[in-house]
């Protein structure tokens, strides 16, 4: 782990769902990262672009990604990672799941009435796992 990296406590990563599904639950504006720049010397199979039309072929994006997210737990948790782009924004959790048998990579922001008066959940990505999601990788999973 570098020092832009760490692993937050169950409490921490309890309250930061929290704070998502009350997000969530209040009105936030969700914001899905289809086309990244990063995508453009990738696989199109571990896009999000790919993933979402491929787990999700008849919902709107945003409406997909409001429902799976309440479906994070702390036993998703992977680690906290510092914005290294926008240091004063909040930093970014990464999650990992399973669907159909295939490792996904989810990295999102929350933030409780951002600059615009709104809730908004940001969705960095949300792809199939380039590489299998290790379970050390998972500080939580016996929880």
């Amino acid at each position: 782990m570098d020092e832009n990296e760490r692993i937050e406590s169950v409490e921490e990563v309890k309250a930061y769902i929290q704070k998502l599904n009350y997000a969530l639950d209040n009105g936030a504006v969700i914001s899905v990262q289809i086309n990244r720049r990063v995508d453009n010397n990738r696989d199109y199979r571990y896009t999000n672009e790919y993933t979402i039309s491929d787990l999700f072929p008849d919902e709107s994006p945003a409406e997909a990604m409001k429902r799976e997210l309440r479906g994070l737990s702390v036993r998703d948790y992977r680690k906290t990672l510092k914005d290294t782009k926008h240091r004063e924004l909040d930093e970014f959790r990464e999650f990992g799941k399973k669907y159909d048998g295939k490792d996904v990579y989810i990295k999102i922001r929350v933030e409780l009435v951002n600059a615009f008066g709104n809730n908004s959940v940001f969705v960095m990505s949300f792809h199939y796992a380039e590489y299998k999601l290790n379970e050390e990788s998972f500080p939580y999973r016996g929880e």
